[in-house]
């Protein structure tokens, strides 16, 4: 399973199981990061606003639009989600406050100002975002793999905040847009 050799036994304080390695490897592909938020009914019958900061987000299709999100199954919020209408909130270079709020790691800075979107609740102030009806789940390892038809979308001008190497970094926005390329 594993390509990296390692001169460290298993009983070595210096030894790095493969499932670490591997996900340095993973740690290398720069991506964008995210706020999945969905509204959701607890176990006492109420009605509560949730997000989760991700970076492994794709477009599936075009026609339909179909966009993917993967999901943690050990994460509190992962079974809630399930059947569940959502948002894919794309956030911008300046909104790292707002990717540590949903990560779990609130911050003064990083409250979120919400928007009632068309089928699930949004963030105000993102890159882009698209309003998601539930299109299928499927089992994906220690992830869900959470297909979502987009009903909505926008975007806005600026730089993307992005994840490489365990770290944040700026996403450069083009001096010439996507349009350029068609």
């Amino acid at each position: 399973m594993m390509s990296r050799e390692t001169s460290f036994s298993p009983g070595s304080n210096l030894y790095r199981p493969p499932a670490q390695f591997f996900r340095g490897c993973l740690g290398r592909f720069v991506t964008g990061v995210a706020v999945v938020t969905f509204d959701a009914v607890t176990a006492d019958g109420s009605v509560k606003r949730h997000g989760l900061t991700v970076n492994s987000f794709t477009a599936v299709s075009m026609e339909p639009p179909l966009v993917l999100v993967s999901i943690q199954r050990t994460v509190k919020s992962h079974d809630l989600l399930e059947g569940r209408p959502f948002a894919v909130n794309v956030l911008g270079a300046e909104q790292q406050a707002l990717a540590m709020n949903f990560a779990g790691r609130p911050t003064p800075d990083g409250a979120p100002v919400w928007v009632e979107g068309g089928h699930a609740p949004r963030l105000a102030g993102v890159l882009s975002w698209f309003d998601c009806t539930p299109w299928a789940a499927y089992d994906g390892g220690d992830h869900t793999l959470f297909l979502g038809e987009v009903r909505e979308f926008d975007y806005r001008s600026g730089d993307a905040l992005g994840f490489v190497d365990g770290q944040f970094s700026t996403v450069h926005e083009s001096t010439q847009g996507h349009e350029s390329l068609f």
